[in-house]
């Protein structure tokens, strides 16, 4: 069994209204071992209401209080972990850089949420292209954001746009956009960056995680071994949800073993 959920959001996200101790109990209460918050980090997002709030802005200090409030308070019961998802951008490498190294994060994930300074989620970021030119747009810049900035220890949802398409998955395959998915598992594997396999690919309608079962068969064949496992967690319902799929998942394709980083460093835990 997989007792580790490493990617979850809570109220200090600004899309997530989940108090922390809340998906405390749920985890405990649901049998994990060790989880590790990833709330979001995304300097410079590209807003939709100029009038709203600024999103995605984490306010780190009061993030990490509660946080070793809630780990002293749990430490007989769960392990839990301080981490980020830092959203990625080619502009935001120096920025990025400098906010890493304020803190002492058990576990950094990167992910690509925002290509050209929109955000696939919304519709408009499909408008006046194919799904073909956005997709590759996405994988194009996410490769970018790699190349430019290392300092994060796994690969968020490296498919992440094919939750939002106009088709969703219906017409998207590894092999359709093999050309510009390798050259991004390559540079994973050449600075030891791990990939994550998130669930939240299954809750959003796809039948598979993020990125998809050929993707990570790709990843091991290329000698890719650092796997990180994550639900997306923004409600106490979706924690760990669809763990034991893909758990079977990455067994069938050849894993053993599955990464739990603290203090950014890798630990593995058996599969199966």
């Amino acid at each position: 069994m997989i007792l580790s959920d490493t990617h979850t959001h809570t109220s200090f996200s600004s899309d997530c209204k989940t108090p922390m101790e809340e998906l405390i109990q749920r985890a405990i209460s649901i049998g994990l071992k060790t989880m590790c918050f990833t709330e979001h980090m995304d300097m410079d997002y590209p807003r939709q209401d100029p009038d709203g709030p600024v999103e995605f802005v984490l306010d780190t200090g009061s993030y990490l209080k509660k946080y070793l409030e809630m780990k002293e308070k749990y430490s007989d019961r769960i392990d839990l972990l301080f981490g980020v998802e830092l959203g990625l951008q080619p502009h935001l490498v120096d920025w990025n850089s400098n906010y890493v190294n304020q803190y002492d994060f058990d576990y950094i994930i990167g992910s690509a949420h925002t290509i050209g300074r929109a955000d696939p989620y919304y519709p408009s970021f499909y408008e006046g292209r194919s799904e073909r030119e956005a997709y590759t747009e996405y994988f194009e810049e996410a490769l970018q954001d790699i190349e430019l900035f290392d300092g994060f220890d796994s690969f968020g949802h490296l498919d992440y746009v094919v939750r939002y398409g106009p088709n969703k998955n219906r017409e998207y395959s590894y092999k359709k956009y093999a050309n510009v998915i390798d050259p991004i598992l390559k540079a994973l594997i050449d600075r030891g960056i791990a990939l994550e396999v998130n669930s939240a690919g299954y809750r959003k309608g796809l039948g598979e995680p993020n990125p998809c079962k050929d993707v990570i068969i790709r990843y091991k064949q290329l000698g890719g071994e650092l796997i990180t496992i994550g639900s997306d967690a923004h409600t106490t319902s979706s924690l760990a949800n669809g763990f034991d799929v893909v758990e079977s998942l990455l067994i069938e394709c050849g894993f053993k073993y599955h990464a739990v980083f603290s203090g950014r460093k890798p630990s593995l835990y058996p599969l199966g």
